[in-house]
């Protein structure tokens, strides 16, 4: 089976729309990365994006409504409110940073400014890479799809 059988059932169980629908569109991806760089009030993000108010608050209800932001009372004025990254949210970081580093690559063609470093000692991080089981680096000629019914077929003999 594997890479053989019809790519349209390969289509139909992918998850990447699911996932495109949550997130594929510009807007949402930048009020993630002011999420990541730690606004949480309206105001503060339209501010740095110069969205629009009204596309922002879709967006952000959006964006409450797939459960990658919460919309919580600020603890210090509950008539405020923040949008924090839930767990999900915070999840997107590897996808966030290879965007960004597909784009200093294939678009800009130079770095981008402020740089992504380690907190712990201030280096640059290093490329998102794919990588096997045993944490072999993968490029892609080294994959390709198998049924998870085939996977749990071999484990078991």
């Amino acid at each position: 089976m594997g890479i053989r059988e019809p790519l349209a059932q390969i289509a139909a169980e992918c998850s990447l729309p699911k996932a495109l629908e949550a997130m594929g569109e510009r807007w949402a991806f930048l009020i993630l990365r002011a999420a990541f760089n730690g606004l949480k009030h309206f105001e503060e993000i339209q501010s740095n994006l110069g969205i629009a108010r009204n596309i922002l608050a879709n967006r952000l209800g959006r964006l409450v409504d797939v459960g990658i932001l919460s919309r919580e009372p600020c603890p210090e004025d509950r008539r405020k409110i923040e949008y924090r990254l839930t767990d999900k949210g915070a999840d997107l970081l590897p996808t966030m940073i290879a965007l960004r580093q597909w784009g200093e690559k294939w678009e800009t063609g130079t770095p981008s400014n402020p740089v992504l470093v380690d907190q712990r000692d201030q280096m640059p991080i290093g490329p998102i890479r794919v990588y096997s089981h045993d944490l072999r680096p993968l490029k892609w000629g080294d994959l390709c799809f198998v049924y998870r019914e085939e996977m749990d077929a071999k484990a078991a003999e």
